[in-house]
């Protein structure tokens, strides 16, 4: 297991000031940021992250919210840092999420689920290069 995971705090929870307690609780759950930056993704940039759902039915209204507004992303360090992290953010469904996690706290809908969290160790490293290209090695 890896020690990386990547994070994005979605533009949802950007826009509704959740950047400071969703870092702090990142924070208390033993994470450390090892990179993090606030951008705003054009649609183009979107559909590149987002490509493996290309042929998926709901692949153009993620890219949209995607780049509806500013994200901040993060590299996160841990040991085993993506069943750890995934298990910190919650099911997809804020509803269906275990009490205290980021989604059941901060989420507003499956669509608006607040956060991304990598689904395995080798997509944690290619989400990291794809917005922090400049760190050679995590």
């Amino acid at each position: 297991m890896g020690n990386i995971t990547f994070t994005m705090i979605k533009p949802d929870a950007v826009g509704s000031h959740y950047i400071g307690p969703i870092l702090e609780q990142i924070n208390a759950a033993g994470f450390q940021i090892i990179a993090l930056k606030l951008l705003k993704m054009s649609k183009e940039d979107a559909g590149r992250f987002y490509v493996v759902h290309k042929d998926r039915p709901f692949y153009n209204e993620l890219t949209q919210y995607m780049s509806s507004g500013p994200i901040v992303a993060a590299v996160l360090q841990k040991d085993q840092a993506v069943t750890e992290f995934r298990k910190l953010i919650g099911a997809t469904d804020p509803s269906k999420a275990e009490p205290g996690t980021i989604r059941q706290r901060f989420a507003k809908s499956i669509a608006a689920n607040a956060i991304h969290g990598s689904d395995s160790d080798e997509n944690a490293l290619i989400e990291s290069a794809f917005f922090f290209s400049e760190l050679e090695r995590f």
